[in-house]
């Protein structure tokens, strides 16, 4: 019972929270990584993963963390979504690493996109008094690309093989 809470609740939940925490401030606090990490701890024991899954969802994080903190690095994506990047990536394993990624990027895509061009359009006054809103629609503020890998993980999830792995499918 636990694997599938963990699954189906409280990885969504917590990928949910750092959308909307990137989305509102550009910023993803490390506890949130930090949790998932620790959610995913908790799912390997609830649901029975043998030493060599484990590894491989450990490799498919690290794979995830050196990929994001080169991103990092070329100043492509801020270091809370690498961070959250790897997380999930150790989620995902190398199974499914690569429908995650395929999600967020074309999710990232498509905000970048709608975002560039809300930016084009001058913000409404009533809007204004929002500083999450100012912000967004700054057209020298980046992307909050954690809002896309979170909604990437949550399209990918259904699909993938942690379903199966938390007793579901």
């Amino acid at each position: 019972m636990g694997a599938e809470v963990l699954v189906l609740f409280v990885l969504p939940a917590l990928l949910a929270l750092a959308a909307g925490w990137d989305i509102a401030s550009y910023t993803i606090p490390n506890l949130l990584p930090l949790a998932v990490i620790a959610a995913f701890v908790v799912f390997v024991f609830a649901a029975g993963l043998s030493g060599a899954a484990l590894g491989a969802h450990l490799a498919a994080g690290a794979v995830g963390l050196a990929a994001g903190f080169a991103l990092f690095a070329a100043g492509v994506v801020g270091g809370g979504d690498a961070k959250l990047f790897a997380a999930t990536a150790m989620w995902f394993g190398f199974g499914d690493l690569v429908s995650y990624v395929l999600a967020a990027s074309v999710l990232g895509g498509g905000l970048t996109l709608i975002l560039l061009m809300l930016r084009q359009i001058p913000l409404p006054q009533a809007l204004m008094r929002q500083p999450w809103l100012v912000r967004l629609h700054d057209t020298r503020a980046g992307i909050p690309y954690g809002a896309a890998l979170a909604a990437g993980a949550l399209l990918a999830l259904p699909h993938s093989g942690l379903l199966h792995l938390a007793g579901i499918a």
